[in-house]
């Protein structure tokens, strides 16, 4: 256990270093006006409660932490550190910001706290998860902060908030979510890709919603790119739509069914690419959806599935993104 944990510091230091690299090579302390140091603090430390989560700290919490007040109020009081973290050196600070995203996650938890659901899909999840998702979607705590660079902050803590939510007060089971990557998480996450990859290009350059760029990007941006979209991307989303709901879906429907629903609604989640409702982006995420609930699905975790979620982007993103 002890080698384990070491192991885990030691990567998580590493990972630090890549992203304070990854961030210096996109140019974000430019676009932070040379506030970058609290935005980064913050992003550590939420990477931090990530981290740990993934190396398995969430039962034994689960199972030390005291119940009734002491349970609900530790995300909301991360929250509003993380909101004191970014909005105090750019001079945006708001008591009206910091009381939402203080009450935010306290309500929610709150609910779970107070009405606990039962084993199966319940009204509190879908309130809970519906909160969550239309937070990240409509930029309810986004607004608070609008700094260029920091709209994935919000998706990003939320991300902790829902792992505290399912994982210590919920303690919901076969969530997945383990960041100790397996060489099996690698294989499946890859088929999957590999699966899809023909699929969702040719469908794609047909509809005219990719175009193909040929060019060899530069070795360090394209693993900064991959590593950026594994963390903030990938592995928020896949804890969310598989992890989460495609799990509690399965309590309700055939696996199968679960599938498919999970898929559609994370399609439907992409409906804003532009001004307008983009189709071809919903049509294309739900097929992707699919694959990706596929690779959960084959082992239920969420690593493999982030894998295929993160090669598909990156693809996307170095080759493929229409202009």
């Amino acid at each position: 256990m002890a080698l384990s944990g070491g192991l885990g510091v030691g990567l998580y230091a590493l990972l630090i270093c890549g992203l304070w690299l990854a961030a210096h090579s996109f140019g974000v302390p430019r676009t932070l006006h040379g506030h970058f140091l609290g935005a980064f603090i913050a992003v550590a430390l939420m990477l931090g409660v990530l981290w740990a989560f993934g190396w398995g700290v969430g039962e034994p919490l689960a199972s030390r932490m005291p119940g009734g007040l002491a349970r609900v109020l530790p995300p909301g009081l991360f929250a509003a550190g993380i909101y004191l973290l970014l909005a105090v050196p750019l001079q945006e600070f708001s008591a009206g910001s910091l009381l939402l995203y203080f009450a935010f996650p306290t309500v929610l938890a709150a609910l779970l706290e107070y009405a606990p659901p039962g084993p199966r899909l319940g009204w509190q999840d879908v309130i809970v998860l519906g909160a969550l998702g239309c937070a990240v979607e409509y930029g309810w705590l986004q607004w608070s902060l609008p700094q260029p660079g920091m709209g994935n902050m919000p998706k990003f803590m939320l991300t902790d908030v829902a792992l505290y939510l399912y994982v210590v007060q919920r303690r919901l089971p076969g969530i997945g979510f383990d960041l100790r990557l397996r060489r099996r998480d690698l294989v499946i996450g890859t088929r999957e890709w590999l699966l899809f990859a023909p699929l969702g290009i040719g469908l794609g350059l047909a509809l005219g919603f990719l175009a193909f760029h040929p060019r060899l990007p530069a070795a360090g941006r394209f693993f900064g790119t991959g590593l950026v979209t594994f963390i903030f991307v990938a592995l928020p989303e896949e804890l969310f739509f598989r992890g989460l709901l495609q799990n509690l879906l399965e309590t309700r429907l055939p696996r199968r069914g679960a599938l498919v629903l999970a898929a559609a609604i994370f399609g439907l989640s992409h409906y804003i690419h532009g001004a307008i409702f983009n189709w071809r982006y919903v049509i294309l995420a739900a097929i992707a959806g699919f694959f990706y609930g596929r690779a959960w699905r084959s082992e239920r975790r969420v690593g493999a599935s982030a894998i295929t979620h993160t090669l598909v982007d990156t693809v996307w993103v170095t080759w493929f993104l229409a202009h």
